[in-house]
């Protein structure tokens, strides 16, 4: 099992990043934000907004939404209701917050939006799959599957074949393309919903075909052991062998591991990997050459062109092969501007919804990252990297000149956004790194970024590409150091989704700000996508 979202934005594998925490400790000692006035936020008539904006009277308490982001020097001041407007009067108030309010009440969620949340289709994938392997082992151990009793070698490779293809970056951008451009133009809203969630859960299949791989290939050895006075004991030492690499290279992409050793993760995961794929050639040619009726090895090519198997352990190396074709050393340039966050610039422009996967070395340690670009033309792309573990905070300390990307990029689900005539982005922290590109690429996507201390901590070019791409009545910049604490994310969801006309909320956030934002928006009925931690 590998971590199709593990480093998206980098803020899934802790609770949150350094450029996040703003967000959760200004909220326990921050006014009580209100619901935001009607209306004036997200209407296009800029004069009506800026009139309504001035009757609003500087109380601490007024959701102070107008703003944008906080201004300087170098970037002019974004509000919602015009690039010139003043800002509201109240702002200064909500700066300094006086006194310290009761606690916010944790929002109650019934156990049915928990569970729904919890099974969702990567479960779902997952238990059909597993389900259908264990019967298919049980009915063989029995005598009532003659397929398996023949072609037990075919049910292993023909599992591990499609584990490998839904984590193949060629293989899932096919998937998303043929879904994109052959239902964006005529498709219902159900079934968009329903092929995006297939796309951003196809890890259960992944992680149902590997696990009931390695299920078939142990049921395999054992009825090689039972049968072993027939078996050269060359068919046996390369067939334990790979069970014993299969196993190991799926246990260490067990969601503890990778979260939490990453380096385990990648060692074991992708070289004991790679290793057990070249047994499995070996397993698979002296297993098929080796008669066992007569005893004796058969030498001729056509028998073992002929067997499934080989043709099932050539498609694996290709698609295991194709991605690392595409390894390249590339320079890049690095701007901090801030200890939390480093900011990589790459030429070559990109579509939206792209990932890009980075590392200082050829093989080990790759981190995949949202990429922001204002197109394919635009001549460059921007990575922003939060400093959370040993590898963002090298990108800081010691910034790179070239790093080893694979240039054939990865799809996260924001990619299907393409298919959705008008939604939001909601993102905190550094996650406006996977979901900038959407708002600047298309005009009918609005953009929510909650987060501390934005425009300081993110810095200059960050603040141009939202500037210069994205119409003030088109965005919500949420700066929780300027206003006292984050907003109502869930009754601010509501209010745009009405307003601006979403059919679908895509969410890049840590997983409390997830969690929280998925529970209000499905016990709302609103469409929503969240960032997915494998299990």
């Amino acid at each position: 099992m590998s971590s199709r979202n593990n480093h998206i934005g980098d803020t899934t594998t802790q609770s949150y990043d350094d450029a996040e925490k703003g967000i959760y400790e200004a909220s326990q000692q921050s006014l009580p934000v209100l619901p935001t006035p009607p209306s004036p936020v997200y209407s296009v008539d800029e004069k009506a907004i800026i009139q309504q904006v001035e009757t609003v009277q500087p109380t601490p308490v007024t959701s102070p939404i107008h703003e944008g982001i906080t201004p300087s020097s170098s970037t002019p001041v974004l509000t919602l209701a015009s690039r010139n407007s003043p800002p509201s009067p109240a702002s200064d108030d909500l700066k300094k917050p006086q006194g310290k309010p009761p606690a916010k009440p944790k929002r109650k969620v019934s156990r049915w939006i928990l569970f729904q949340l919890w099974y969702n289709t990567y479960r779902k994938f997952f238990t059909i799959v597993v389900t259908l392997n264990l019967i298919g082992i049980l009915m063989a151990a029995i005598g009532k599957f003659e397929y398996a009793t023949n072609h037990l070698g075919a049910l292993v490779l023909g599992n591990l074949l499609m584990a490998i293809l839904m984590r193949n970056e060629l293989f899932l951008r096919f998937l998303y393309i043929i879904s994109i451009y052959g239902l964006r133009s005529w498709a219902p809203i159900w079934l968009k919903l329903a092929v995006t969630s297939i796309l951003q859960h196809v890890g259960g299949i992944h992680s149902g075909c590997a696990l009931s791989g390695a299920c078939w290939l142990l049921y395999k050895i054992v009825d090689i052991l039972i049968h072993h006075a027939k078996q050269h004991p060359s068919v046996i030492a390369t067939g334990i062998i790979t069970n014993v690499l299969v196993v190991i290279s799926i246990l260490s992409a067990f969601p503890w591991v990778r979260n939490n050793h990453h380096n385990v993760f990648e060692g074991h995961h992708r070289l004991i990997g790679w290793m057990g794929l070249a047994t499995t050639w070996i397993f698979v040619v002296l297993g098929n050459a080796y008669d066992l009726k007569l005893g004796e090895w058969r030498l001729d090519a056509h028998s073992l062109i002929s067997t499934q198997e080989l043709w099932f352990a050539v498609f694996m190396t290709v698609f295991v092969l194709i991605p690392w074709v595409t390894l390249r050393e590339v320079p890049v340039e690095v701007e901090i501007p801030s200890p939390k966050v480093a900011i990589l610039k790459f030429q070559r422009g990109m579509q939206q919804g792209l990932l890009a996967r980075i590392s200082r070395t050829s093989i080990m340690e790759y981190h995949a990252f949202g990429i922001i670009s204002e197109g394919r033309k635009s001549g460059c792309h921007y990575l922003i990297c939060g400093v959370q573990g040993d590898f963002t905070k090298s990108l800081v300390d010691n910034p790179p000149k070239t790093v080893w990307t694979r240039e054939l990029k990865f799809a996260g689900v924001g990619h299907a956004s393409a298919m959705f005539k008008r939604g939001i982005r909601v993102c905190t922290g550094t996650g406006i790194g996977a979901a900038l590109s959407t708002c600047i690429q298309s005009p009918n996507w609005f953009l929510i970024w909650i987060g501390s201390d934005q425009e300081k901590t993110f810095g200059p070019t960050i603040s141009r590409l939202i500037h210069d791409n994205i119409e003030p009545e088109r965005m919500i910049l949420w700066d929780t150091k300027k206003r006292g604490g984050r907003p109502d994310s869930v009754q601010l969801l509501k209010d745009v989704w009405h307003s601006f006309g979403a059919e679908v909320i895509f969410i890049t956030s840590n997983k409390a700000g997830n969690d929280e934002m998925m529970q209000g928006c499905l016990e709302a009925g609103l469409h929503a996508f969240g960032t997915l931690w494998d299990f």
